[in-house]
């Protein structure tokens, strides 16, 4: 009864911030999800901040309950990512082959423009997310050295990158880690995330506002429209016209046996309760190295494996990826209320300084990697294509679609699926990265881990280098072609 009780505090605050969103203008402006409102008002009207004087007394042990949420209901939010990915059965194959000995040579072309570009996006991106980390390692190294910090935890600075390109369902990721790894502190770099995580989200959005004024005067946008020309539901949060309201997903199972919800519910969870006792097992055999992988980790292999399997027999159709995202969305609007909610002012408040200054730094770095990068190496609709990294990479791939539709607002280039496959590899990356960077930081220390995170920029500038952007009197021909 507390665990319902509970959650029905989190579903009130989620219902306030809903309410904000759609009454307060400034909230609008900025697009801050209903999620986030909801969680601040419980922080700053609760005891976390007011102590006894709390304006919404919630208990201790719901503040404990919160806290653990965000680790424990990501594992269900990343179980559901290898959805999106499409393994092709043999059937599949076979037509693929057939079609493609009637492609021509321009259309040949056109695909090898579009794989470029994707590659370039990717390396972009991997270069501006962990060069948000290399910084925040190597200002945590520095501020040691000079004195500004003497007592730092050892993973202290990731979750300024952690926050700016993951978003706030990132702190849930970082506190499951840590907590995996028996790391106390686990429960502040858990709030410092969500601490950088709404700077970034937004600073992003009103510097990429800005961004987008300057770039109309200097004529380097295409299809500009603005944020003035969001339709009014976007900006309050919901949709009043019946006509309007965007379908749920497609009903693959019948209720008359399951209802598809609650299959796609179980497919998720069952998927999570293998990966757990996967883990118990390599735990129970002491197995180095993977035993302390976090138990996320495990949910996406898992999930991979049956995704694929499930492919191989021609029982993809039994999955809406529409539905699955949906429940992914459900478990993390709450997982975010909950770590706002819990968050140890108090300790993270102790880092105020060296945070702010990190902020500083690396959201200046993703500023200008993001313009200046996209400006050098995309010939054609480079100004959206920065706009859309810069919004993800001070929050997450929402904001990103945000500030891209301001600037082409019927989606009539192709940025919008580069950015889409190039934001993808790069969460995946991001995923495999997390664990290897917080076991070096944590049983190695801060330049082992810098160094890694080094190594994998380097290799990303290789990467951009080695596809480069082509001539443009190449692109002008294939766009007279097409």
């Amino acid at each position: 009864m507390d665990l319902l009780i509970s959650f029905s505090a989190l579903s009130g605050f989620l219902l306030l911030g809903t309410f904000l969103r759609a009454k307060v203008k400034f909230l609008q402006t900025i697009f801050l999800p209903a999620s986030v409102i909801g969680g601040f008002i419980g922080l700053f009207l609760g005891p976390a901040v007011l102590g006894n004087n709390a304006v919404i007394p919630i208990p201790e042990d719901w503040i404990s309950t919160y806290a653990l949420l965000p680790g424990i209901l990501i594992v269900p939010v990343v179980a559901t990512v290898p959805f999106g990915v499409k393994f092709k059965s043999r059937r599949d194959k076979q037509k693929q082959k057939a079609l493609h000995k009637d492609l021509n040579y321009h259309e040949n072309k056109k695909s090898s423009r579009t794989t470029r570009n994707i590659l370039i996006m990717f390396a972009i991106m991997v270069i501006v997310s962990q060069g948000q980390q290399a910084l925040g390692i190597g200002i945590h190294y520095i501020s040691e050295k000079i004195g500004m910090l003497t007592d730092a935890y050892p993973s202290f600075g990731t979750e300024i990158g952690g926050g700016f390109s993951g978003g706030h369902g990132t702190a849930g990721v970082i506190g499951s880690m840590l907590q995996s790894m028996n790391q106390p502190y686990w429960e502040t770099a858990q709030g410092v995330t969500v601490t950088t995580a709404t700077f970034g989200i937004i600073g992003g959005i009103l510097i990429g506002i800005v961004l987008i004024n300057f770039g109309a005067r200097k004529g380097y946008t295409q299809y500009l429209s603005g944020s003035e020309s969001f339709p009014k539901d976007m900006k309050q949060g919901y949709q009043s016209d019946v006509d309007k309201q965007n379908k749920f997903g497609k009903e693959t199972t019948l209720s008359s046996s399951v209802d598809t919800l609650a299959f796609h519910v179980a497919l998720i969870l069952g998927g999570s309760g293998v990966a757990y006792g996967l883990l118990t097992l390599v735990q129970y055999f002491n197995v180095p190295i993977i035993g302390s992988v976090p138990i996320w980790a495990y949910a996406i292999l898992v999930m991979y494996l049956i995704w694929w399997a499930m492919c191989q027999l021609n029982l993809s159709w039994i999955v809406d990826s529409q539905i699955a995202s949906k429940i992914a969305s459900m478990f993390t609007d709450f997982a975010v209320v909950a770590a706002i909610v819990s968050m140890p002012v108090q300790a993270v408040f102790s880092y105020f300084i060296p945070i702010l200054i990190m902020i500083i730094v690396i959201g200046a770095f993703t500023i200008l990697a993001a313009y200046f990068l996209c400006r050098k190496y995309f010939s054609d609709f480079w100004f959206e294509k920065s706009v859309a990294v810069l919004g993800t990479s001070t929050g997450v791939f929402i904001s990103g679609l945000l500030l891209l539709k301001m600037c082409d607002p019927e989606y009539k280039s192709p940025v919008l699926t580069e950015y889409s496959v190039g934001y993808s590899a790069n969460s995946v990356l991001g995923f495999i990265m997390m664990p290897f960077m917080f076991g070096l930081l944590i049983n190695q220390g801060l330049l082992t881990g810098f160094l890694l995170i080094t190594g994998v920029v380097v290799l990303a500038i290789i990467l951009l280098l080695s596809v480069n952007k082509p001539k443009k009197s190449t692109i002008n021909e294939e766009m007279n072609v097409s």
